[in-house]
């Protein structure tokens, strides 16, 4: 046998043990219509598997939830088997495979656990006590696999014989959320490397979006998108080095979050290039709301991570910026330009197509609505800062996917960012990339201070609007440009994804009495109807270590953009 025919059988083999673990009873009986027939498997498509109540679970939001399973009014075991349903129909889905590792059986049992320590002390376990969690195949979980996209690391532990810590070995976040009553069942698919903006590997192949099949879910963290999507999560957690949890985000109709690096544990994960510390990747959640977000990073923080993992900084959450965010949206009632917010629809380099431009513009609108002020955003160049994520990506020549991949002898994906045969750099060299990176962070810095002459308030900008991509959900092996996110990995900034609006082919095309085609920043060489209901976010940036506010203003500009589209 070649090695290329062994890797093949190999994710076939993976492929299937992936469906085996889906019970009987969960299983469907025909595969579903072709994308060419159905776009959207979300709503009313998926719920024809479901029951009326498992519906209602799922289609509870995580803040809901626990309402309902910390008072005893929900059975922990009832609703870890709703989610369980639905992650193993929305796997099922032809084309839709976004689940890397199935253990329902074990989640069950810690539901069941949960019930008992429940009806004996009339009081949960903790603050998300039954709250079905999901997490990207990065996270480590007892006894079950980290593959990572990796075909290599399929029937090991990160690639190296080592029953031990298969069976007892837990990353962190795992940890933390266990102790705080969550419940975790499944981990979803990454592209091999985690380095690129679609959702692709050799064992379960591509992660279409759910909303738009002909397009991608995002990357890297896109099976956490698409499964969210579905409601076969309330809430899940991916990692963010370029943009990984905010496109999946943006392209699903979601809500995500990528913290500044410190805030969330990443002690005992795997990674890709581990150790590099140029640029650190980050643990993000993603939801279908604001406040879940804010729940759940509000729970973790009380686990007090910075005591168990080296790199947290010991920073709690801070109820005293909410507060004080949530006064200056008050204000807005009564007094104009409480808040000030930079706009950058366009980079100067990477043209958006009509979706985005109309999703910034209802954004802009609504705020302005609100009492609240735009300046134009003109920062130190975001190529420039690109440029750096760029060399600090490649700084190992690509040894790291190429060791990888080589276990198993399987190709790279071309939607990987990072190649293999490149130069490595030296320590001198790293340095001055180093260097390079500070003299970048200093210069924003210093624009954002400057805006305080700008803004009216007296304050610099409190957050800017900016596009995720250039486009709404990905055409497949059309994601080349990150240049409206990789830069605040750079920064190390706060920033959130807010869902606005959903592409329409009736409406985003260019007429007569349209604005659009005098704006030199729109692209119109797109195609109206392949990204028909496609979903369209827009990108909250704050400053360093800003969680909190950033989550407060992302509730706030979601909670309006909501009604005003609910009253066009």
């Amino acid at each position: 046998m070649t090695l290329s025919q062994e890797w093949r059988i190999k994710g076939e083999a993976k492929r299937q043990a992936i469906l085996t673990a889906i019970p009987e009873k969960w299983r469907l009986a025909a595969p579903p219509p072709p994308a060419t027939e159905v776009r959207d498997f979300t709503g009313t498509y998926i719920q024809q598997y479901l029951t009326e109540r498992e519906i209602e679970i799922t289609e509870s939001d995580a803040v809901d939830i626990v309402k309902q399973t910390t008072s005893g009014r929900w059975s922990a075991v009832e609703v870890t088997e709703a989610f369980c349903h639905r992650a193993a129909v929305a796997h099922q889905l032809a084309s839709l495979e976004e689940t890397m590792n199935l253990f329902f059986e074990a989640a069950i049992e810690d539901a069941r656990k949960l019930d008992e320590y429940f009806a004996e002390h009339k009081d949960p376990i903790g603050p998300l006590h039954g709250l079905p969690v999901s997490l990207k195949d990065q996270f480590h979980v007892r006894g079950v696999e980290t593959t990572m996209g990796y075909l290599g690391w399929v029937g090991s532990f990160e690639g190296q014989r080592d029953d031990q810590r298969f069976k007892s070995e837990e990353s962190e976040l795992t940890r933390e959320l266990r102790s705080l009553g969550a419940v975790l069942y499944c981990k979803t698919s990454v592209p091999a490397t985690l380095m690129a903006g679609e959702t692709v590997n050799n064992i379960i192949g591509y992660t279409w979006n759910p909303k738009n099949r002909l397009l991608s879910s995002g990357g890297s963290s896109g099976g956490e998108g698409a499964l969210i999507a579905l409601r076969g999560s309330p809430v899940g957690f991916g990692t963010d080095i370029g943009g990984s949890v905010r496109s999946p985000a943006g392209f699903n109709f979601l809500y995500g979050l990528r913290p500044s690096s410190g805030r969330m544990p990443y002690q005992g994960a795997a990674n890709s290039m581990d150790g590099q510390s140029s640029i650190l990747s980050v643990i993000g959640p993603l939801a279908q709301s604001a406040r879940s977000l804010s729940f759940i990073f509000k729970s973790i923080l009380s686990a007090q991570p910075w005591y168990h993992d080296p790199l947290v900084l010991e920073l709690p959450w801070r109820e005293s910026i909410i507060d004080e965010t949530r006064s200056l949206i008050d204000q807005a009632k009564t007094v104009k330009s409480t808040l000030a917010f930079g706009l950058m629809s366009y980079d100067g380099v990477n043209r958006i197509h009509p979706p985005i431009a109309r999703a910034m513009k209802l954004v802009e609108g609504t705020l302005e609505r609100l009492g609240h002020t735009f300046i134009p955003w003109n920062p130190p160049s975001h190529t420039r800062g690109n440029q750096i994520a760029g060399e600090i990506f490649g700084m190992d020549g690509g040894k790291n996917l190429q060791h990888h991949l080589g276990l198993s002898g399987e190709p790279q994906a071309p939607q990987v960012i990072t190649k293999q045969g490149g130069t490595e750099l030296n320590a001198t060299e790293i340095a001055a990339l180093n260097v390079l990176k500070r003299d970048y962070q200093k210069e924003y810095m210093d624009y954002w201070n400057s805006t305080a002459q700008l803004t009216g308030t007296g304050r610099p900008v409190d957050g800017v609007l900016l596009p995720v991509a250039p486009h709404a959900a990905a055409i497949p092996n059309h994601y080349k440009v990150v240049n409206y996110t990789a830069f605040v990995n750079v920064l190390d900034y706060t920033s959130v994804v807010v869902p606005v609006t959903h592409a329409d082919k009736m409406v985003d095309v260019m007429s007569d009495d349209s604005t659009y085609e005098t704006d030199d920043y729109i692209d119109w060489n797109y195609d109206a109807d392949t990204y028909d209901g496609a979903p369209v976010g827009v990108h909250l940036l704050g400053r360093r270590l800003q969680e909190e506010k950033m989550l407060t203003i992302a509730e706030y500009i979601g909670e309006e953009i909501a009604l005003d589209v609910r009253h066009k």
